[in-house]
């Protein structure tokens, strides 16, 4: 009964993985899609990176609930082998007596073990820090380079502060509120990909993390 619940419980857990995957993919697909429409002629506004970062906000609240749920079976199938098999193959005397107690908790009444807050700082840790990065160097590459702007002379870099101000404009939107915005959100993007939680429960032994 052990070894077939272990295996349904390895089934799901990839099948969450498999779907954290996919909405990384289809993260990186979208800002290499819009950077390329960006970036590729001065027609096109700067406006479609920050459209780029919207989605993939979206994208990111989307991969934090997926691996909410992918964190409630991996702690199962850890529990499974760090108490069951491992002590199968080399018994040792610290045995957490619990550990059965805490998987039939668990299957009888499923909870999440992390709360949103800490899915989307992980998240944005493993993976999409570096896009927004990414996307942040081909903004500040967009509204600092004439030659990437429309109807602006053919200049390699732009000249004052205030011409930087004036191409981050967003229609009716000054370019000082667009900058002030870009800069408290990615000052929380910075909190989130440095800040680390006292590790907990199967996540505190060894290094192998997703």
């Amino acid at each position: 009964m052990i070894i077939h619940y272990y295996r349904g419980e390895i089934g799901r857990m990839i099948s969450w993985r498999d779907r954290i995957d996919r909405t990384s993919n289809w993260a990186m697909t979208v800002v290499a899609g819009l950077l390329s429409v960006s970036l590729a002629t001065p027609t096109s506004h700067h406006g479609v990176v920050l459209f780029a970062m919207l989605l993939i906000s979206v994208f990111l609240m989307i991969e934090a609930r997926r691996y909410r749920f992918f964190d409630v079976y991996r702690a199962r199938v850890r529990q499974l082998e760090r108490y069951y098999f491992a002590q199968a193959l080399s018994p040792q005397a610290e045995l957490n007596p619990d550990w059965a107690l805490a998987i039939a908790v668990s299957l009888r009444n499923p909870v999440f073990l992390m709360g949103r807050r800490e899915a989307l700082f992980r998240r944005v840790r493993r993976n999409y820090c570096w896009m927004y990065l990414i996307l942040l160097l081909a903004w500040g590459l967009k509204i600092s380079t004439p030659k990437l702007l429309p109807d602006m002379p053919a200049t390699e870099t732009v000249t004052s502060w205030m011409a930087i101000v004036d191409n981050a404009a967003l229609g009716p939107v000054p370019g000082w509120l667009v900058l002030a915005t870009i800069g408290l959100f990615y000052s929380g993007i910075l909190v989130a990909a440095i800040y680390r939680a006292p590790d907990d429960g199967e996540f505190a032994h060894g290094e192998v993390h997703v």
